[in-house]
């Protein structure tokens, strides 16, 4: 027969491996690391990394439109591709960027959505490729915040992330794949003195 010390061990051990049952219940361990590998996937999933690269040209003579200060493409520089862009939210942050959408403006052709030319005084943008979606924003309304201001844009345009440095991009480099390129009217609408158009912090989201 146990004498009671005996008994009182014998309880003490089956509480805690009651406790370590709970606090750590068998397979924990396993499902603790699926737990983490899925996380990992996730956030990996919603980097947006490049997809690839090209070599810059140089652009013949007369090529290159810099009207708004566009950068030209440089002969063997290497330039990132992207065919995605950073995962959307409420309020994604971008960074918006001057465009000429009129014939002969240094946005090269026509517009994606539509094979048409827009005038600079409409309040229009272009979308790096992964926020463009194959077309799937075409015509749609999105609202613009910087500079303290909001304006709502229609979306008419593919900044292309995956193309460029030829004639049919103007000999200008991909397009980043953070890109909100906006007209005239919309660095207007959101009061950004003339001088400072170009380049400005924003977020923005669907209309």
């Amino acid at each position: 027969m146990k004498s009671w010390r005996e008994t009182q061990v014998e309880m003490e051990r089956n509480t805690q491996k009651m406790k370590s049952s709970v606090i750590f219940p068998r397979g924990s361990s396993v499902l603790l690391v699926i737990l983490l590998s899925t996380i990992c996937l996730v956030t990996e999933a919603q980097q947006c990394r490049p997809s690839g690269r090209i070599r810059g040209r140089q652009p013949p003579p007369g090529q290159c439109n810099q009207e708004n200060d566009s950068d030209c493409c440089v002969e063997g520089k290497m330039y990132p591709t992207y065919r995605c862009s950073p995962p959307l939210s409420r309020h994604t942050k971008a960074y918006l960027t001057l465009n000429s959408f009129e014939a002969g403006g240094d946005g090269g052709g026509p517009s994606e959505c539509d094979n048409k030319y827009h005038n600079d005084s409409n309040r229009v943008v272009a979308l790096s490729t992964g926020w463009y979606n194959n077309g799937g924003r075409c015509h749609n309304h999105i609202r613009i915040d910087g500079n303290g201001r909001s304006v709502v844009a229609m979306v008419v345009d593919e900044c292309d992330s995956m193309e460029g440095c030829d004639v049919d991009h103007d000999y200008q480099p991909p397009c980043p794949n953070n890109i909100v390129d906006a007209s005239k009217a919309v660095w207007e609408a959101l009061g950004v003195p003339r001088g400072q158009w170009g380049g400005l912090d924003i977020t923005w989201s669907d209309a």
